[in-house]
């Protein structure tokens, strides 16, 4: 068959007001072209549609069952459009992100009450993962936008820098000596669990450099390694851009080394083959420009 919408759209109009006249007037179109268009529709469904009568038209049996489907599959293909629509307005939706603990408290939470202040309707789902799990999220489609330790790479990933941080360790007091990595592995020290991308990346560096780090404590969250520098409990490797406000006000102290740990970058990842959808645009479009320096 070689049926149009548009053939459908007009037997539609034309089933409903029970006249071509009528129906032409409302499509804005001759009476003329919806004849023909309900002729060429009953020639290639082989059967009469409509009854010709002085008076207008009247359905047959399978005009009835034809109108009834028809009307039916027009009204879902409108509700779909009209969704559509929504969704690019933005007056509902889903935004679904995936990052870890410390980027969703640290960095991504502002992003996200600005986001919400613009599009109350929109939806946010937040899931919190390491690295190489939010990659899988994405190739599965649970979630449309990601944050990452970079540098990771695959192919079906699209991932653009956000966000430069550098590693330093604190304590809970002022120290003028600049401590060697040899002195520093001796100290007590308080990290991120294993599982982290941030304590693999501190952990890497320094079995470059021929050290083992062996931490007293192993805590599960960046909050927590502050605190416990805070409470004298030793020296915490902490993420310095999100450890500010506690630096400033002299909570805790930057502890001095002879070689300080190389920056690392933070970048926001998305599929490749998938086009963004609109709450997921807008989010990114919130993200500062970053500039490399």
């Amino acid at each position: 068959m070689n049926i149009k919408l548009e053939q459908y759209k007009i037997f539609n109009e034309a089933a409903s007001t029970l006249s071509f006249s009528l129906a032409a007037r409302n499509l804005f179109i001759s009476q003329s072209a919806v004849s023909q268009a309900i002729r060429l529709l009953e020639k290639e469904l082989h059967t009469q549609l409509f009854i010709r009568q002085s008076k207008g038209v009247i359905l047959t049996k399978e005009g009835q069952i034809l109108h009834q489907k028809i009307s039916e599959a027009l009204s879902l293909i409108t509700s779909a459009e009209n969704q559509i629509a929504h969704f690019h307005e933005l007056n509902q939706g889903e935004l679904l992100i995936g990052a870890g603990d410390t980027l969703s408290e640290n960095y991504i939470m502002p992003y996200l009450v600005l986001f919400h202040q613009h599009y109350p309707h929109v939806k946010i789902k937040m899931v919190n993962r390491t690295s190489l799990e939010i990659i899988d999220l994405l190739k599965t489609g649970d979630i449309d936008l990601g944050f990452i330790n970079m540098p990771l790479y695959d192919e079906a990933i699209t991932i653009r820098e956000c966000l430069q941080i550098h590693d330093i360790f604190v304590s809970s007091h002022q120290d003028s000596h600049s401590y060697t990595m040899e002195e520093l592995v001796n100290e007590p020290l308080i990290m991120l669990e294993k599982n982290s991308n941030s304590r693999q990346f501190v952990d890497d560096y320094f079995a470059m450099q021929g050290f083992l780090l062996n931490p007293s404590i192993e805590l599960g969250s960046h909050n927590l390694l502050l605190e416990a520098a805070k409470n004298h409990l030793g020296k915490a490797c902490v993420i310095k851009e999100f450890s500010q406000h506690e630096l400033d006000s002299h909570q805790i102290y930057e502890v001095n080394l002879t070689h300080a740990l190389p920056k690392r970058s933070i970048g926001y990842a998305y599929l490749s083959r998938k086009t963004l959808t609109p709450a997921t645009a807008k989010f990114i479009e919130l993200l500062p420009v970053f500039q490399n320096e």
